[in-house]
């Protein structure tokens, strides 16, 4: 029996979109079928690979991130580390090295760096930012994966905004390389979206300063963006607590040889900086994000004399 049957036989096993992706029809992701926590820096055997689409890259992308482990700048909020281990499934689902994995949050409050005037619905304090905090690149940043095909990041649990359940955006680069401290060139490979358990959300959301921030936040079986299939979709495995810190981990898979900014983005899209008519968050599903008007959507840095945008009751 040949190699390419032991794949398609383990297809039909898996039936479905994780079919697709063992035959290599589409995006993917490696994720272990275990339920307890994986040994963050040992990716899973190749025959798991599963199909992981990627996603929107939602409106608060913005170019030219700082390479750096440590993102939080000096923003409050439970520690939490980010483990990603990348596969590259059109090779076996080889351990990936030298792929720039880049990612972007909001702060404890649902701000994002860049967007400080944009309302994260419900209510929030005004955005602040202390001596230390760069208001562009805060829970921003570039890593690139070792031998291993992990990168890891020092950051804090994203706290939530309107609509959606709390998570974190990521893209996977290749070909490109470190330049002016940033990541130049070369195609983005992935764009995903990495989701956190509600039960995690629940223990952190009571704990200073998210609760500061009031109102009702989406749980992720609402989520818009989150399809519900575990890992495949996103979901990170979490251990710790939120008293001492919190770590989470997740394998992807990517295809190395292909680009993939997204739904509803490209990598040199314009992005929103203004909150909409309504005064609600800029659009973060991939459905709404291809509505969002290009017009005014230039982020903008902090300015103490702009008037407060309405926030969402």
């Amino acid at each position: 029996m040949t190699d390419s049957d032991l794949t398609r036989r383990r297809a039909l096993a898996l039936g479905g979109a994780a079919a697709s992706a063992v035959l290599g029809l589409g995006t993917s992701a490696c994720s272990s079928r275990h339920r307890h926590a994986p040994d963050a820096h040992k990716a899973p055997d190749a025959e798991l690979c599963v199909l992981n689409p990627s996603v929107t890259q939602g409106p608060y992308h913005l170019a030219d991130a700082p390479f750096r482990k440590d993102i939080t700048e000096g923003k409050e909020g439970v520690p939490l580390t980010v483990r990603l281990t990348v596969r590259d499934q059109p090779h076996a689902c080889a351990l990936l090295k030298d792929a720039a994995v880049e990612i972007w949050q909001c702060d404890a409050w649902g701000y994002h760096s860049g967007f400080p005037h944009v309302p994260p619905g419900g209510s929030a304090p005004a955005e602040s930012h202390v001596s230390g905090i760069a208001p562009m690149t805060y829970l921003r940043g570039f890593q690139t994966t070792g031998a291993d095909g992990v990168a890891e990041f020092t950051t804090i649990f994203p706290g939530w905004y309107t609509g959606r359940a709390p998570h974190l955006h990521v893209r996977v680069h290749t070909g490109g390389k470190k330049t002016a401290g940033t990541y130049k060139g070369g195609r983005v490979n992935w764009t995903g979206q990495l989701f956190l358990p509600d039960s995690d959300a629940d223990a952190v959301y009571a704990k200073a300063p998210y609760t500061r921030h009031t109102g009702t936040r989406t749980r992720l079986a609402h989520d818009p963006v989150y399809r519900g299939g575990g890992a495949r979709d996103g979901l990170m495995t979490v251990t710790g607590d939120a008293g001492t810190g919190l770590v989470a981990t997740l394998t992807v898979g990517i295809d190395s040889t292909r680009e993939d900014p997204g739904a509803g983005g490209s990598p040199a899209s314009p992005l929103p900086g203004s909150a909409s008519a309504d005064g609600s968050p800029p659009p973060d599903s991939a459905a709404s994000a291809s509505r969002t008007p290009t017009s005014d959507l230039t982020p903008r840095s902090p300015d103490p004399s702009a008037p407060a945008v309405p926030r969402t009751p």
